[in-house]
């Protein structure tokens, strides 16, 4: 079966709704998402929208907040557009019905994240931003746009010149389907479930960057893993995200004894960088001592927090003890397919915008809240470029290519690794603070399932639970090789045995991956490369 768009876009969280809200009625939209809308990161989202909205705020100082926390790994002309970009995009959804939350004098009712230097986050139904945000965006799509669930996206095709010209996906029972498309964008979110601790939803798996760096797209900074500092942590496993506006609004992280762990640790304390409260937590967890967000002294907290509320009461934990079980897992990914201001990559007709996508704004270390900012800046920028290019090829100019799938190739029998073992080495050994031997454990461990093998094999044949085993190999080694190269600790990224940040060696350098293409179409891995 084939189908064909103007535009494909791979994924349904922010990025991509806001791309296919600010698309023109007269393109075919086409959005196929793993899942279901309300079943990614981006429905789940808990914290607000950063934005320089305040009396005595401004785009700058939302500038300089985030190249601190990106410790000046940023790319500084893109955070500038961003922020300054930020306000309208608010103001811009406010007055089209989005239901943003308003204080008593009906202004915006602006909150507080760590490492913000003003109260700048808007929220939409107190800590359900997300939800607000994605459900406010699926109203706005016309009729000029399909989305497809529960399609999984497993190749991007490539024509013999190195275009993108559409997709191979797969149905839950097994059917293989061919999208064409002159603009195919990826915007399939990170890849937190590479770790055992992880706020990310059960689908957020790596597809988008493996399907990128299998197709010969560059992927940058994937050593920089943002660890959120409080997941709600209850025998032994993380249950769901704690926000961190619970500690913009006063919770504090305690020891058993009730000792505040982070005093004389960071001068911003609880509301430290995420890094810094994370690394602390996770040395005090690896003792044995179990840390509590001590939240007695926020009134109303149910009303406030409901979603934090409701995932209390769902995993037994009691609201009335003034205390909540942490542990820090994976969050956000920096890095992933390196493009420019649009969201175009180095292939043509290939975009990629969110999380899957390394813009440059978020540096070594994301600022709270500016990921649902970067994903509503970043749709509506690529969404109006595309409006203005061209319309779409005659079908004829894709006949050579619909034998695509006429002769699958034979299946092989390669070995992957146990989904479950590859999270817990993950998090063991490429996860919050990493050394040079754990480092090449892991990656020993993971080239040992034929991984060269796997970047060569035709997926046509395999299982969507086969080939999404493949992704997440292929996506934690990348992790792993460039937390290995990485010889400092920078944001995101803590080395044990280089502790600190080596600007002379550095600062600015990106680590690059990118396949390149030999004879015959087939590619090769090419040493890693560094770029300033």
């Amino acid at each position: 079966m084939m189908k064909i768009a103007n535009v494909l876009i791979v994924g349904s969280g922010i990025a991509a709704l806001q791309l296919a809200a600010t698309l023109k009625q007269d393109l075919n939209v086409m959005v196929l998402t793993k899942n279901s809308t309300t079943k990614g990161n981006s429905y789940m989202a808990q914290g607000g929208v950063a934005a320089a909205l305040g009396v005595k705020d401004h785009p700058n100082l939302h500038f300089l907040d985030t190249l601190e926390a990106g410790r000046n790994h940023n790319d500084s002309e893109a955070v500038k557009e961003l922020t300054k970009e930020a306000p309208g995009i608010i103001n811009g959804l406010s007055q089209a019905g989005c239901q943003f939350d308003f204080n008593k004098k009906g202004d915006l009712k602006l909150g507080m994240e760590g490492a913000h230097s003003e109260k700048r986050i808007v929220h939409s139904g107190g800590d359900a931003t997300g939800k607000g945000l994605v459900e406010f965006l699926v109203s706005q799509l016309g009729s000029h746009i399909t989305v497809q669930e529960d399609v999984f996206v497993y190749e991007l095709i490539m024509s013999d010149d190195n275009q993108c010209r559409g997709v191979k996906a797969k149905h839950p029972d097994g059917t293989n389907e061919v999208y064409y498309a002159e603009h195919v964008v990826l915007a399939t979110g990170g890849c937190g479930q590479l770790y055992h601790f992880t706020s990310n939803s059960e689908s957020v798996t790596g597809d988008g960057l493996a399907l990128a760096y299998l197709a010969g797209a560059e992927l940058v900074d994937m050593e920089f893993i943002q660890f959120h500092p409080t997941l709600l942590y209850v025998d032994g496993q993380t249950k769901g995200l704690i926000s961190e506006a619970v500690r913009g609004e006063g919770a504090r992280l305690v020891t058993e004894d009730g000792t505040f762990i982070m005093e004389g640790v960071h001068p911003l304390k609880d509301l430290a960088p995420r890094h810094v409260v994370s690394q602390t937590i996770y040395e005090y967890l690896k003792m044995g001592e179990p840390i509590y967000l001590d939240i007695s002294t926020i009134e109303n907290f149910t009303e406030r927090f409901p979603t934090v509320s409701a995932i209390c009461r769902e995993s037994g934990v009691k609201l009335e003890t003034g205390r909540l079980p942490v542990a820090p897992g994976s969050h956000f990914l920096m890095g992933g397919v390196k493009t420019d201001r649009l969201g175009r990559t180095n292939i043509a007709g290939l975009y990629a915008i969110g999380e899957v996508a390394c813009t440059g704004v978020h540096g070594a270390n994301r600022l709270a809240s500016n990921s649902l900012l970067e994903g509503l800046v970043y749709g509506r920028r690529l969404g109006n470029w595309l409006n203005d290019q061209s319309g779409l090829k005659e079908k004829s100019n894709y006949d050579f290519e619909v034998s695509v799938l006429s002769k699958p190739a034979e299946k092989k029998s390669l070995s992957l690794p146990d989904k479950h073992v590859l999270q817990q080495t993950m998090m063991d050994r490429t996860g919050i603070v990493r050394q040079n031997g754990a480092l090449m454990m892991q990656k020993s461990w993971l080239e040992s399932f034929c991984l060269a093998d796997w970047l060569e094999t035709s997926l046509d044949d395999y299982s969507i639970e086969e080939i999404n085993d493949v992704f997440m190999l292929i996506t934690a080694w990348l992790v792993t090789d460039a937390a290995l190269a990485r010889s400092e600790s920078r944001g995101g990224h803590y080395r044990a045995d280089y502790p600190g940040e080596d600007n002379a060696n550095w600062l600015k350098k990106q680590i690059v991956y990118k396949r390149k293409t030999k004879k015959g179409g087939q590619r090769e891995q090419i040493k890693t490369a560094l770029t300033t």
